[in-house]
């Protein structure tokens, strides 16, 4: 019986399946594919007029002409993919105000509902020109989003003004950019000028590909400084500030950036651009950066960057690194990476090379050039090394997939860094080619290094800036042209293989270890001043801000286990009021088993965690091992 009643019931079933289909929903047609873009030339050239004066409401008023040749369906495109942010994060939500008229006429848009950063019209007859108007809303609060406007300087990022047709490569699409920029500000950008009048601005006509790559810093304070006069080619710092105190600077501040560049040359033998200028904020008012462009770079640093310069070296690398990718990144740059439009997928795979051995140039850059002491550098790189000795990520997924995190996280805090990982490609990377350096030099007996890597992969063509690709067989190949190895097989376990452990054999082939101590470096301490917090990552495996909120907790750690996780307010260490001294004492005293006892808040809710530990103070830095050749300080010394 038990057998007939569960057939009667599966035919029930199959039945009310077979009468039920004829309702079930089915997926829409898709939408009509956009033009796909050719490598054809676009007839005419669009004008572009922006006018940043509303430095009170931060609104960028944007016109744009663009010539069509016939009338029909048309796609316009609001660049998505972010260059150098290597993700589709564009602000297509701060465009406001789009009116499209031609011949005195409003010619109605529609959003494509897939792609929704191209907006469809139709020309109608007899158009030979369009006229585009819009509105580019910057953030007012930090909440909204970076801050590119403030009462004396601004950040124009051209990518955020411009729009563009579909069907054609960008650098086939010719556009003259004007600017008009507030009242007593001056500017530095790589374009070149054609002409000023008053406040208004109008450069030569260059392609959308060159100008989303050509940002703008502008200022009311403003300074520039020639780093290789007599050169080649110009090289500029140009720097805006909050206040025109903060750009006074001292001969050998500008020596160590002057320095950079020859050292730069040195190592890549060669140049990409026919100028290149930094852009660099002095400010603690414009929104954080630090992007990579052919000619330029966007770079913001510590107001009190030149005045107070033996405290804010934290970060000194900054220049360096967006400097290397002039040859890393921008001339040399993934195959995959590489796409016609700025509204097509980039692919991140390379990013390793890109970002890792760029990362370690800029170390090693920021110390051949001064910027950085020997010994600043070194303590830098054992704060490296030690987070990749305690990220747990590590235990399950390469460092391979985290060149996807741009387009995953788009860079938005995580809860649980040290076991998700977020772009290690960056700084894992760098210890990967540390790794690579250090054993080339073993190899050759100090006759060659990554340096010769660097001259035959990145210094090729001197003087073009167009970007020449590459895919990871010509990293390969490139290294076996410097020493033979199997560099396939070396790359492959370090980036694409679950490893456990750290890749730290550059720093024991470089003559030293990684070490932790109960006295933190003095690098260390500059870092903890530089973030506003109080590190203990390697003792109870937390971070806790200067407003006593947890902003990290370790993964397995000690205070992981106890319970603990980010976002907790600490309202008491050891029955006493919490500052971040009485914190540092207490995890001192576990080394005489006095165990650390914490009250912490979440929303309204209390409760006392104690944390199972007994090491005492934990700070990494690198010991020198004796008998062992220094290669690392080599590597760091500057090149004659």
């Amino acid at each position: 019986m038990k057998a007939l009643f569960f057939s009667v019931s599966l035919l029930s079933l199959v039945g009310g399946a077979a009468i039920a289909q004829d309702y079930l929903p089915q997926p829409a047609a898709p939408t009509p594919p956009i033009v796909a873009p050719q490598d054809v030339a676009y007839p005419g050239v669009l004008k572009l007029y922006v006018d940043a004066t509303d430095l009170e409401r931060k609104i960028f008023d944007v016109k744009l002409t663009l010539p069509v040749a016939k009338p029909g369906p048309m796609t316009l495109y609001y660049p998505q993919w972010v260059p150098g942010g290597h993700s589709p994060r564009n602000d297509i939500d701060k465009l406001a105000g789009l009116v499209i008229t031609a011949n005195g006429q409003t010619i109605p848009w529609k959003r494509d509902v897939v792609e929704v950063n191209a907006f469809h019209i139709d020309v109608p007859a007899g158009v030979t020109e369009l006229n585009v108007a819009y509105k580019f809303l910057s953030p007012v609060e930090t909440k909204v989003g970076r801050m590119v406007m403030t009462p004396d300087m601004l950040n124009l990022q051209w990518l955020q003004m411009t729009m563009y047709p579909a069907g054609h490569f960008t650098r086939r699409i010719a556009i003259e950019p004007t600017v008009k920029l507030p009242e007593g500000f001056q500017f530095a950008s790589a374009l070149e000028i054609a002409k000023t009048q008053g406040q208004v601005t109008s450069f030569k006509p260059t392609t959308v590909e060159t100008l989303v790559d050509s940002p703008m810093f502008a200022g009311r304070y403003f300074k520039s400084v020639e780093l290789d006069p007599g050169g080649k080619v110009p090289v500029r710092l140009n720097m805006i500030a909050d206040k025109p105190e903060l750009l006074e600077f001292k001969p050998e501040q500008i020596q160590a950036h002057k320095n950079l560049v020859q050292q730069a040359y040195k190592l890549y033998g060669s140049h990409h651009y026919d100028h290149y200028d930094f852009l660099v904020a002095l400010s603690d008012q414009l929104g954080g950066i630090g992007l990579e462009h052919h000619r330029s770079s966007e770079n913001r640093v510590a107001p009190k960057y030149f005045t107070e310069w033996d405290k804010t070296y934290v970060g000194r690398d900054l220049l360096p690194h967006e400097f290397t990718h002039s040859w890393n990144g921008k001339f040399r740059r993934g195959a995959d990476l590489w796409t016609p439009t700025l509204n097509t997928p980039m692919r991140d795979s390379l990013m390793w090379v890109y970002e890792g051995q760029t990362q370690y140039w800029g170390y090693v850059l920021s110390s051949r050039s001064t910027l950085l002491t020997k010994e600043q550098t070194l303590d830098a790189i054992a704060m490296t090394a030690a987070t990749y000795d305690n990220r747990r990520g590590r235990d399950w997924r390469p460092v391979q997939d985290t060149t996807n995190d741009p387009i995953i996280a788009s860079r938005k805090p995580l809860s649980w860094l040290s076991y998700q990982r977020s772009e290690d490609y960056y700084s894992e990377g760098q210890l990967v080619w540390l790794d690579a350096d250090t054993l080339i030099r073993e190899k050759t007996g100090g006759k060659k290094s990554l340096d010769d890597f660097a001259k035959a992969f990145f210094g090729v063509a001197d003087g073009s800036y167009v970007s020449h690709t590459y895919t990871f067989d010509d990293v390969v190949a490139a290294l076996n042209g410097v020493v033979a190895n199997d560099w396939a097989t070396f790359l492959k376990d370090r980036i694409e293989g679950v490893n456990p452990k750290a890749p730290l054999d550059g720093l024991a082939r470089g003559g030293y270890k990684l070490v932790y101590t109960d006295t933190p470096t003095e690098y260390f301490k500059a870092s903890e001043t530089r973030a506003k917090n109080t590190n203990l990552s390697y003792s109870i495996g937390l971070t806790v801000g200067s407003d006593a909120i947890l902003t990290d907790v370790q993964w397995d750690g000690p205070a992981f286990k106890a319970g603990l996780t980010q976002g907790l307010t600490v309202v008491a260490v050891n029955g006493d009021t919490y500052d971040a001294d009485k914190l540092k004492a207490a995890v001192k005293a576990t080394a005489n088993g006095v165990p650390v006892e914490l009250l912490v808040k979440e929303g309204s809710r209390y409760r006392t965690v104690k944390i199972d530990y007994s090491g005492g103070p934990r700070y990494p830095r690198l010991e020198r091992v004796a008998g062992t050749p220094a290669r690392l300080d080599d590597i760091l010394a500057p090149r004659k």
